[in-house]
């Protein structure tokens, strides 16, 4: 009978097929009537739309004419009319069970729950081999909030085909769209079981559920779950790594290096990579602490082993990302690390791999001095700063990119020292090499910049007025801040007087002439009751005194910034300032946590809410 019902099918089909062809105007008129039928159905005009969707239906069968047919009679109420045309539809299309579902919603409107249940579990009982027809079913249940049938309809699936693997992940959703944690962590525990290689999109999905729940119980019951398993299954590492995998989820990075050292001493080629994560995850989120212990880990397990190298690497640039984020930072510290980098690169050598090290030693070495007085020691830095750059852009078969970059910071280090014009053609190499890309747009900037000390303003703006619209974010806001910073004031002051005055001390400071920047910025003030960059000196001097390591003072000056200047540009620099100040060196980190929200809430839009986030989080 089926075979013959789709030979019928087909002929009708061609014969529909032919008939459009040599009827064009009867397509036409079936596509007209079917735009007014939809346009009254929009328009909640259903009678009207039942009128046109009947004949509609009648003449083609449509799945699609149907199923609007069956909404207009729902909306109009007529029950009779939309059971009469589901129980018809069963008879022609019993394969379709999603049609039961049609049929046992129109029995509860009808009031007649029970006889709508008895609906449903004959549609479970036809469960056949199809795999489309069981997704259909079950979405169909979804659709008519019905998910406790959804789940009942995978399940019978399982049972039919005798397969309790499949439908792992639609049940799971499902179950946990009911609140039903413990039966959705079953499913993919008992799917990691089975395949262990399933274990990343198991993780995935466990993400989405985390970010999608509200509140701890998910939280706290996948843990207990976690824990559970690990005790059944003490020699099961794949549940090791799924605990490392959610206590890095819940920013819990003292726990998940304990478990990785866990594993490591059960399963050394599992655990080290384990370790190595946990590491650059917590560095990511500004764990230092964390990560220096994991690194150092590794590190004593001795120079043979696989990750000896990456962790020497990965330590050193740690506390060397640390040092930079706390600011000032004290003299011993400074020296202490500048040590370490040399014995690092005297024993890793100077290669393509330790790039990063000579890149970070040669700014340790170049800027980590504060107020310069350029004695023959600090000349001696500079120049070892500047021929370890160099030594990289000798190197054999470098990355052009990096290459670039390099030339960057050697054009730093020179307007550093002193050396203008050699320093913009670095920039002006590195602009022209890279003319559509975020190098390019980096060395444009710093050669703008450049016109700006050099009271080039008109130049200066109008190079800066075309980065801001950059594809780089933090160029774009640099860009225009200074190119805000210069119109404001040439449009005050019609001399420049006060603003060559700030760049002079702009570049001093730059350059570690911290007195030098300072006596500056105080001539503006003393020459002038108000003005339009007394926010912006304030700011200098706040950063003036970091370098100082005069914390105290730097406190007052950005909270009279933050006080005085809350709507301009510089008041999230200003917040985010004050709260590392008062988090790494004044000792209070409540007042930092203050200064983060505060962030978070009064300027959603700063480059620094990401930073800001993070370390709002680790404040306890």
């Amino acid at each position: 009978m089926n075979g013959l019902a789709t030979v019928k099918k087909t002929a009708l089909l061609a014969a529909l097929f032919a008939l459009s062809i040599f009827h064009p105007s009867l397509c036409a008129a079936q596509e007209a009537t079917e735009q007014l039928a939809s346009q009254y159905y929009q328009n909640r005009e259903y009678d009207k739309a039942i009128e046109l969707y009947e004949p509609l239906y009648n003449r083609t069968q449509n799945t699609f004419y149907y199923q609007m047919l069956y909404r207009c009679y729902l909306e109009t109420s007529q029950l009779k009319e939309a059971e009469r045309l589901v129980e018809k539809r069963i008879k022609k299309q019993q394969r379709d069970l999603f049609l039961y579902v049609d049929l046992g919603l129109v029995q509860q409107r009808k009031g007649n729950g029970k006889k709508a249940e008895k609906t449903f579990d004959e549609a479970l009982q036809r469960i056949g081999f199809d795999t489309r027809q069981i997704s259909d079913l079950a979405m169909a249940f979804e659709n008519a909030g019905r998910p406790d049938y959804a789940i009942r309809t995978y399940l019978a699936a399982r049972q039919k085909m005798n397969n309790p693997t499949i439908y792992v992940m639609e049940l799971a959703t499902l179950y946990q769209k009911a609140g039903e944690n413990a039966k959705m962590m079953d499913e993919y525990f008992n799917l990691l079981d089975r395949s262990p290689g399933n274990m990343a999109s198991i993780q995935v999905a466990l993400q989405r559920a985390l970010n999608e729940t509200s509140g701890d119980d998910l939280a706290n019951g996948l843990r207990q779950t976690l824990i559970a398993r690990i005790r059944q299954q003490p020699d099961n590492h794949y549940y090791l790594e799924m605990m490392i995998w959610f206590s890095l989820q819940q920013k819990d990075f003292d726990f998940a290096l304990t478990q990785a050292k866990a594993v490591d001493a059960r399963y050394p080629e599992v655990g080290a990579p384990q370790v190595m994560r946990v590491a650059q995850i917590a560095r990511n989120n500004e764990n230092y602490g964390i990560a220096e212990q994991a690194y150092s880990y590794m590190i004593a397990k001795g120079n043979e082993t696989p990750h000896y190298f990456d962790s020497r690497v990965g330590l050193l640039e740690t506390k060397y990302e640390r040092l930079t984020a706390e600011l000032g930072g004290n003299a011993e510290a400074i020296e202490a690390l500048q040590n370490e980098y040399e014995q690092a690169i005297a024993e890793l050598g100077k290669n393509e791999r330790t790039i990063p090290l000579m890149r970070n030693y040669s700014h340790l070495l170049a800027y980590s001095n504060p107020d310069l007085k350029h004695s023959e020691s600090d000349n001696s830095k500079l120049q070892k700063a500047a021929d370890l750059l160099y030594d990289i852009l000798e190197l054999p078969r470098l990355k052009p990119a990096t290459r670039d970059a390099v030339k960057l910071e050697l054009g730093d280090l020179l307007l550093f020292s002193g050396d203008v014009w050699d320093a913009s053609l670095l920039y002006s190499q590195v602009e022209k090499a890279n003319k559509n890309d975020v190098l390019g747009a980096m060395a444009k900037f710093k050669n703008a910049k450049l016109s700006y000390y050099n009271n080039d303003f008109q130049w200066a703006k109008s190079q800066l007025d075309v980065l801001r619209a950059s594809t780089s974010k933090l160029i774009a806001n640099d860009a225009m801040e200074l190119s805000l910073l210069i119109s404001d004031n040439m449009e005050d002051d019609s001399t420049y007087d006060m603003l060559e005055l700030y760049a002079a001390a702009d570049l001093m400071l730059y350059r570690g002439r911290l007195d030098s920047a300072w006596t500056l910025l105080d001539d503006i003030t003393h020459r002038t009751l108000s003005h339009p960059l007394f926010d912006e000196i304030l700011m200098q001097k706040a950063r003036i005194r970091i370098k100082q390591s005069r914390f105290a003072e730097a406190d007052s000056l950005l909270q009279f910034v933050v006080d005085h200047y809350a709507s301009d540009i510089l008041a999230d620099d200003a917040l985010f300032l004050l709260a590392q100040i008062n988090e790494h060196h004044l000792g209070n980190p409540l007042r930092a946590k203050e200064c983060y929200e505060k962030l978070l809430l009064d300027y959603p839009a700063s480059l620094y809410c990401d930073r800001a986030r993070k370390r709002y989080n680790l404040i306890k």
